[in-house]
């Protein structure tokens, strides 16, 4: 049989880059490998559109990429098929978001959120420079925080959230206000897109998903990959096996463990 064809879908923060240096060194060997393959390597992140489109440089990655858990959808110019560079949004924009958190702080809420905190002040939070800070700051569909609040105030703080259909999503650092989308509806419409892409081609490859992710805020993704690989880190004890879906944990941290796993899926096709 001929060896189906693989998309990778992963996240960043504490998956392809390690949670405290954002280095991505350890997994070169399998990027390398994809990269010869020729297997898309699809980003999925809070990160917002200018950061992952800095780390897309430095990965040397033109495949399409998912922002802000799950917000919108970025297709780079010519992806598929002749055409500039499209967007596809998913939810609300960051304007209503902001608005029901002033909302909420309003009301006694203690939160700190990127739009409360200077470049300089979430550099430090989240050991970025600040002109990666600014990056960070630049948001379309969602707004993480620091709870500054007691767990009481934080189970209200939720149901208050889920009356306006917004939700708080856990990330590796940061909780993340947003609406009602996730990292799994960038995954479905990309997957549909590669699945009419590879239906037009002659052998019409069977196609499989495998998603990596080490927070809770990457289950839904994992749970639509046919493979879920989940990368040992601060918040993965919390990620549930996905039941529907062969589910790997690695046994090393961020990119190292990224990087095993990946080979070891790579070898196991055939590539």
């Amino acid at each position: 049989m001929p060896k189906p064809r693989l998309i990778l879908f992963s996240d960043l923060d504490g998956t392809l880059l390690d949670h405290h240096s954002y280095d991505w060194a350890p997994a070169k060997p399998a990027l390398a490998r994809l990269a010869a393959a020729d297997i898309p390597v699809v980003l999925n992140s809070s990160k917002t559109a200018g950061e992952i489109r800095a780390v897309r440089a430095h990965l040397g990655n033109s495949a399409p990429f998912i922002v802000e858990n799950g917000a919108a959808v970025i297709l780079p110019a010519n992806c598929f098929g002749p055409g500039p560079e499209q967007v596809q949004s998913f939810g609300a924009p960051r304007d209503q978001i902001l608005a029901l958190l002033k909302e909420c702080r309003e009301e006694g809420f203690q939160f700190r959120s990127f739009s409360d905190m200077s470049p300089d002040e979430l550099a430090r939070h989240a050991n970025l420079s600040e002109s990666e800070a600014k990056l960070a700051k630049d948001r379309a569909g969602t707004e993480p925080l620091l709870w500054e609040g007691d767990e009481e105030s934080l189970v209200r703080f939720r149901q208050k959230l889920g009356e306006h259909d917004c939700r708080l999503v856990q990330g590796g650092r940061f909780l993340h206000a947003m609406g009602t989308f996730d990292k799994a509806d960038g995954v479905r419409f990309l997957l549909n897109k590669y699945r009419e892409q590879y239906r037009e081609q002659p052998t019409g490859d069977r196609l499989i998903a495998i998603a990596l992710g080490d927070s809770p805020n990457d289950q839904h993704m994992l749970e639509e990959a046919d493979i879920a690989v989940i990368i040992r880190g601060v918040q993965s004890e919390r990620v549930s096996l996905p039941s529907q879906s062969r589910a790997i944990r690695s046994i090393k941290w961020g990119p190292a463990g990224w990087n095993e796993c990946v080979l070891n899926l790579l070898i196991e096709y055939g590539y």
